[in-house]
């Protein structure tokens, strides 16, 4: 499909084909017959598939090219970009390009490495970013080759495992984010060309640096040169305006009922998997794929079958995805956003499940930002805001996300979000994402939120860099570096993320103070996680502990350098025998306002392994 360069002995050229079963007549108009589809008539296949096909002599890469499609009764229904096409022109122009790939890849080592890994089983710690506005220079986005060397120097630096990139397909509407895509297999334009993108893979793949990239098969624009209408009748989209309309984001929705989407769609996925070896996708707007009520009043919607609201023929869309995936790329991650209690999201096909390797944790997200913002005063009475989500963190294999739609539509940054007077605020920042790297499963941060970015997100402006030179904020920006690195080399904290034997409560019902105490374990090893949601230090706060006789404390958020107040807990911090906490043995240590401490066991200890696609940085 698409356009395909032909460069054999005898014959050179372009041969084109595309989907269009409805059209009476299809025309390829380009630069090389000076748009005049007279010249080049495009002959519909003997076998009825609906697709149109020509061939051109000497042409080849770098040919622009669009399809004219007349409907019944000779109709010009307009002029279509290729729903196949590799590249197209830099927006606002729409034309598709031809290329071919001849990109040498230099990244064997991590595609070997990732074959063998088990990603359960290790740290993920993953960088989110915007490609358009995470730097700017002169007031102009950064290039997907221009980005690589800074982007890789601040994903090492900071200890990031992987990025995640909002979507990279072609997309005419900037402002979308890339949530509303016409090229399914082309990279968007505005930052170079196809080879540049694979180039900035290959070398954060070189770095050992994973790369995912969020893809959105829930919904399309209705640009006249897109999908929309494509062969004068509803080809991609469903024809049902209940099942085929979005109404929050007007745009049309992929016709799952029909194999030839289906089949455009699994191969767009594919595609991005094997041509630029990415190694994972983040599946947008799930929620809304898979609830034929979502967003939708009473009267807007009709049950399916068998009388509920699920929409039978997109989840087992989903599960064809996963599946082929899962068979042809064994080693690839797929994530769900999907912000519902829909059960079995990452369990197995065969047992009914969705089959996604993580579900981002949404409700976790929006427990705790809850929580954060209210007056320590009142959490008290709140804090099932900051335990429940502890009962249900082994349901599914989730992520932990504070992404970029946190920081967006009103919404506030998130050190604004948090209570208090600006040292609160900050305090508070540290200690959420503390809980969050201690807490069970994956962890992502959206960019700017590791510095504790006071704006909101402007997908037009360069994040705010100039705020490191304030000490707050690069104390946030020096938590989050200790915070993975802690997360990567202490293997109690990532280990067993998604088996219940990890993690083990010790209190989280202290009658006079909000404090939480928590083990994570691995096979081998333990920390002690305490967190005083107070703005008051505590002193000599005694804690039931396992059987040993002295802690040392190994991180504390309240440290200057993040700026804190500097309490600590210092040397060995022996144990008393004491029945505490369903425990013979406790301890007692100060706890800082509003900060986690994390505390070890002293004990002959194995060293630990460095994540094993983590270079020494």
């Amino acid at each position: 499909m698409g356009s395909q360069v032909v460069n054999d002995k005898d014959v050179k050229g372009v041969h084109f084909a595309v989907l269009a079963p409805r059209a009476v007549k299809v025309e390829l108009i380009g630069d090389f017959n000076d748009w005049d589809g007279t010249k080049n008539q495009m002959f519909a296949r003997w076998d009825e598939s609906g697709i149109w096909e020509c061939f051109i002599p000497d042409i080849g890469i770098g040919s622009l090219y669009k399809f004219k499609v007349f409907g019944e009764h000779d109709n010009h229904i307009g002029e279509k970009s290729d729903p196949f096409a590799f590249h197209n022109e830099i927006l606002p122009k729409t034309a598709s390009v031809v290329w071919e790939f001849d990109y040498k890849w230099n990244d064997q080592d991590w595609m070997d490495a990732r074959a063998k890994s088990n990603h359960f089983q290790e740290p993920m710690s993953v960088y989110e970013l915007h490609l358009g506005s995470w730097k700017k220079s002169k007031g102009l986005s950064l290039s997907y080759k221009s980005i690589a060397s800074e982007l890789i120097a601040y994903v090492l630096e900071m200890g990031y495992t992987h990025v995640e990139f909002l979507p990279l397909t072609e997309h005419p509407y900037y402002p979308s984010w890339g949530y509303l895509s016409t090229g399914f297999f082309a990279p968007t334009s505005r930052y170079g060309d196809p080879h540049e993108l694979m180039y900035l893979i290959d070398h954060l793949h070189q770095a050992g640096i994973g790369v995912f990239v969020d893809w959105v098969p829930g919904h399309f624009p209705n640009d006249d040169f897109g999908l929309a209408n494509f062969d004068g009748t509803c080809l991609f989209e469903h024809p049902d305006p209940t099942k085929g309309y979005h109404p929050d984001w007007n745009s049309l929705i992929f016709n799952y009922e029909r194999g030839e989407i289906k089949s455009f769609l699994l191969s767009s996925a594919h595609f991005w998997l094997e041509k630029y070896h990415i190694d994972g996708l983040r599946v947008d707007a799930v929620t809304s794929m898979i609830h034929l009520d979502y967003s939708r009043d009473h009267g807007e919607w009709e049950t399916n079958v068998i009388g509920d609201n699920r929409y039978i023929a997109a989840i087992d869309f989903i599960k064809d995805l996963n599946t082929s995936i899962n068979t042809t790329f064994p080693d690839v991650i797929v994530m769900a956003e999907e912000s519902t209690a829909f059960p079995g999201v990452t369990d197995s096909r065969f047992n009914g499940g969705l089959q996604f390797g993580y579900k981002w944790m949404m409700g976790w997200m929006n427990d705790v930002l809850r929580f954060f913002a209210r007056d320590p005063i009142f959490r008290k009475h709140h804090r099932n805001e900051i335990s429940f989500s502890f009962h249900y963190a082994y349901d599914e294999k989730f992520l932990l996300p504070f992404s970029h739609d946190e920081v967006v539509h009103g919404k506030s940054s998130m050190v604004y979000k948090m209570h208090g007077d600006e040292w609160e605020k900050f305090a508070n920042l540290r200690l959420l994402y503390g809980l969050m790297f201690a807490h069970p499963g994956h962890k992502l941060l959206f960019m700017g939120n590791d510095f504790a970015q006071t704006n909101e997100w402007n997908f037009n402006e360069e994040l705010s860099w100039n705020l490191l030179q304030y000490e707050q904020h690069q104390g946030i920006q020096n938590l989050i570096k200790s915070l993975n690195n802690l997360y990567r080399y202490e293997e109690s904290l990532y280990l067993n993320s998604f088996d219940p034997s990890g993690f083990e409560w010790i209190d989280f019902s202290h009658p006079d103070y909000d404090v939480f105490a928590f083990l994570r374990k691995s096979n081998d090893e333990q920390v002690l996680v305490i967190c005083n949601f107070n703005p008051v230090l505590i002193e000599n706060y005694k804690i039931g502990v396992p059987d040993f006789d002295e802690w040392e404390e190994i991180f504390n958020t309240d440290m200057k350098v993040y700026w804190g107040k500097g309490n600590r807990n210092s040397g060995k911090i022996k144990a008393i025998k004491m029945d505490l906490h369903d425990r013979k043995k406790a301890i007692s240590l100060n706890i800082a306002p509003l900060a986690m401490h994390i505390l070890k066991p002293v004990h002959k200890r194995k060293p630990q392994k460095k994540h094993s696609k983590i270079k020494n940085t």
